[in-house]
């Protein structure tokens, strides 16, 4: 169940986040860079959920100004997500297995200083400006955040298991 307050979502983000990099620092920067059978490897799901915690500022700054933001992206609707991936996996191919580290740590504390400084009511009073749907800033928050963290880490232990 989506959490309902603040202290919920800062809770469960920070859960899953250490669940997820506990999982991450099994990882080397050589294994990290090696394709699991369905041609994704380690630095792929990392570098892909520090890019949705950034769409997700994208999306909730353009609501702020009163736009309405192509979600998930410019050109893309929710059923191209597979070629939206798989041109982000492009985009960031020569980043190492650090930088890619490196940049989900900032947006981690990116999200949670935005989580700290929201109120209950930003979070959960209503849907967000420019969401184009019913889900609060808090929910899609927690999209970004700590669901990702938890589809990443269950997806890493599968893919670990069939080695």
């Amino acid at each position: 169940m989506p959490a309902q307050s603040k202290e919920q979502l800062i809770k469960v983000t920070q859960s899953e986040w250490q669940k997820f990099t506990a999982m991450i620092g099994r990882f080397d920067p050589e294994t990290a860079m090696q394709l699991f059978d369905d041609g994704l490897c380690p630095k792929h799901i990392v570098g892909h959920r520090a890019h949705w915690i950034d769409l997700f500022f994208t999306w909730y700054e353009a609501g702020q100004r009163g736009e309405h933001p192509a979600i998930p992206a410019d050109g893309y609707k929710w059923n191209q997500l597979p070629e939206y991936n798989a041109e982000l996996r492009k985009a960031q191919e020569d980043l190492s297995w650090e930088e890619v580290c490196t940049m989900l740590e900032g947006q981690h504390a990116k999200l949670l200083q935005f989580l700290n400084g929201q109120s209950d009511g930003a979070l959960y009073g209503g849907p967000m400006p420019g969401g184009g749907n019913n889900w609060t800033t808090g929910r899609w928050a927690e999209a970004a955040g700590a669901s990702h963290y938890r589809s990443a880490a269950k997806y890493l232990r599968a893919q670990l298991r069939k080695r």
